[in-house]
């Protein structure tokens, strides 16, 4: 493992091997960086010898990721993207209310109520900035627990056992985004025999058995699902063309004005409650608490009562 000399992890050679990578060639990367591209071969060598393997296979044009490789690339973007942030948070400690605030969310038309406390905030705290990473919940509340996020915006079922959280006063509705022009248009909803007949294209992160097994008692494999999808806007592309319907969440694609796309909510309602979670030991930056009391006074100022929360 490449170490400095006081046995720390070293973040300029990280920071190089990252180069490599975004760059997929030593030149390209050395350029990016304003070093010999001699020096930055030597150095990305020696680190290698160090950490005992291959972390590039060395094309002709471009350069790929070994196993080891692609492994270290996962833990450096963490360890120096965790390092950067740890700087910045240091710094402005002396400083008025600022800097970065770090949210996760999936798909949903929940994150107004996020985007309208950031707004408030910015009004108060001019130097504040909000970084929305989007995913899905296996990857947002990993990046949580590592440190990377500040929050994370989670349907339930989730495991609240780590986590304070918030659960909103709002909710997202299941239901089937189909074209204007097909004959289930014409109908207010759709029911549990109409999933089964349908060609559905369904989201990777739906699990049968979690969202709709209490629902209608069906698993995937009564359904006919003719294709996946993990951002709906693709999703929504792919019923436009015909191939089949989406079995998604409402308002995330507007589906107003002259798109053919329309949406129909299934019968028996069947909702998605939603959280506002962040870890129960995580110490808040100043910004970060200051962003979650703004919630708080958003959805006060909205007279939306928040719904159950755990501090």
């Amino acid at each position: 493992m490449a170490h400095n000399r006081n046995g720390g992890m070293e973040l300029r050679i990280l920071r190089y091997f990252l180069a490599v990578v975004e760059e997929q060639s030593i030149t390209g990367a050395a350029e990016y960086l304003g070093m010999s591209q001699p020096s930055l071969s030597r150095q990305l060598r020696e680190f290698e010898s160090r950490l005992g393997c291959t972390l590039f296979e060395r094309g002709s044009r471009t350069i790929t990721l070994t196993p080891e490789g692609e492994l270290l690339r996962e833990r450096a973007e963490e360890i120096v993207t965790l390092a950067d942030r740890a700087e910045a948070e240091i710094t402005s400690m002396e400083e008025p209310v600022g800097g970065p605030v770090y949210i996760g969310a999936g798909e949903t038309d929940a994150m107004r109520l996020l985007a309208r406390a950031a707004r408030a905030m910015t009004f108060r705290y001019p130097q504040a900035r909000f970084h929305i990473y989007s995913g899905n919940t296996e990857d947002v509340t990993s990046r949580l627990d590592s440190g990377l996020l500040d929050f994370a915006l989670l349907f339930e079922p989730y495991d609240t056992t780590k986590y304070a959280y918030i659960t909103l006063p709002v909710c997202d509705v299941w239901g089937v985004m189909m074209r204007r022009d097909d004959p289930l248009a014409a109908r207010e909803s759709i029911t549990v025999d109409d999933l089964k007949r349908l060609p559905l294209i369904v989201s990777q992160e739906t699990r049968f058995d979690r969202e709709f097994g209490a629902w209608s008692g069906m698993g995937q494999s009564d359904l006919r699902v003719v294709g996946t999808y993990n951002l709906l806007n693709n999703g929504a592309l792919m019923v436009s063309e015909g191939l089949g319907y989406a079995l998604c969440l409402d308002r995330i694609v507007n589906v107003t004005g002259d798109t053919n796309l329309t949406f129909r909510p299934l019968s028996p309602r069947l909702e998605a409650r939603l959280n506002v979670v962040w870890k129960s030991d995580r110490r808040f930056t100043r910004v970060a608490a200051c962003f979650l009391q703004a919630l708080r006074e958003e959805l006060a100022a909205s007279a939306i009562a928040p719904g159950p929360s755990r501090i």
